[in-house]
């Protein structure tokens, strides 16, 4: 299995050695009530405790770190829907490097602020991943940046396993690791990972109804282009690219299952987590939990839950916390 893909098992432990140390090995905790309504153990990977927020800082700097001092240079360069650009920016910023950032007008305001904060060059295009993308290549192309893509490369998909290798070693005998799946970055390393240890462990991918572009390209048999839609889970939207080269295979090798969730499930997923798990979750960070609650797993055996990141707009957060958002494609436009 492993050979034949492009991120093995030694690749993701090398990756876990090159970034020990530059993130946080976060915290695995049971939860009490979702273990409850499933009838399981239910663990959560508690990835928004993350420097950045969000797992995106696993990748982002495994990649900054196997570019030449040369490379590095020359400065990176990114598309990203916010975390991974978060994650990029910290990470350059880290090894002195500057960090370029195109994202789309769909990328909310507090994750942009961010960026900009980390001391990168942040550019505002279209309305679309895509769209930012074309500029990363123009930059790429005549500015001789280098790309430092959000998920489609074998640097960022080791380093986002490291996550995987971390829930294996705590929790040898579960059953199902539910993690979001976008690009399919995290969702191909953590199988990766997970499955390249226990080969017998389940990975299931969850992420919305609205532009699922993974889910819709793995039902195709290939890589397709999906119309972006506002949802809670804004970081799970983008497309996977035409000329996807890495996660498209390994998630149709690796993943189990991909479940769709609606935008009145995610809200509910970030409700649980912050009543009864005392977490402040974005959307994306909350698909775990909300598929449980949806009754749209089971399991015979430990089930656990990545929470991917906790960069949420807060005033959108009390919004669903007060059940004012729970249909937000509907509502927003």
């Amino acid at each position: 299995m492993a050979s034949a893909l492009p991120v093995s098992l030694e690749d993701i432990r090398a990756a876990a050695r090159r970034i020990d140390g530059r993130v946080v090995q976060t915290p695995m905790v049971r939860s009490a009530s979702l273990s409850e309504i499933a009838g399981v153990p239910v663990w959560l990977k508690l990835e928004h405790h993350q420097t950045t927020g969000s797992f995106k800082l696993r990748g982002a700097t495994n990649a900054v770190l196997s570019l030449s001092s040369a490379q590095r240079a020359r400065g990176v360069v990114a598309a990203s829907t916010g975390n991974h650009g978060r994650a990029l920016a910290h990470a350059a910023k880290a090894q002195g490097a500057v960090a370029t950032i195109c994202m789309s007008r769909l990328v909310p305001e507090n994750k942009v602020a961010e960026i900009r904060r980390l001391g990168a060059d942040v550019r505002i295009v279209g309305r679309s991943q895509d769209e930012a993308q074309q500029e990363v290549n123009r930059l790429v192309r005549e500015e001789g940046l280098v790309m430092v893509p959000p998920f489609d490369n074998p640097d960022i998909v080791a380093g986002q396993g490291t996550l995987g290798l971390e829930i294996i070693d705590a929790l040898p005998e579960a059953a199902i690791v539910l993690v979001p799946l976008s690009g399919g970055g995290l969702a191909a390393g953590v199988a990766a990972a997970v499955k390249g240890v226990s080969p017998k462990v389940r990975v299931i991918g969850l992420t919305m109804e609205q532009g699922a572009a993974m889910k819709a390209s793995l039902d195709a048999g290939r890589p397709v282009q999906v119309e972006e839609k506002p949802s809670l889970a804004d970081s799970l939207g983008g497309g996977i690219g035409l000329d996807n080269r890495v996660t498209f295979a390994m998630c149709r090798a690796l993943l189990d299952d991909v479940i769709l969730l609606t935008e009145a499930e995610i809200a509910a997923g970030m409700r649980h987590a912050y009543a009864c798990e005392s977490e402040v979750v974005e959307g994306a960070g909350a698909v775990g939990i909300a598929a449980l609650l949806a009754g749209k797993i089971r399991s015979g055996g430990p089930v656990v839950a990545i929470l991917s990141g906790r960069n949420v707009d807060m005033e959108q957060h009390l919004r669903v916390i007060n059940g004012e958002d729970a249909a937000f494609g509907e509502d927003h436009p």
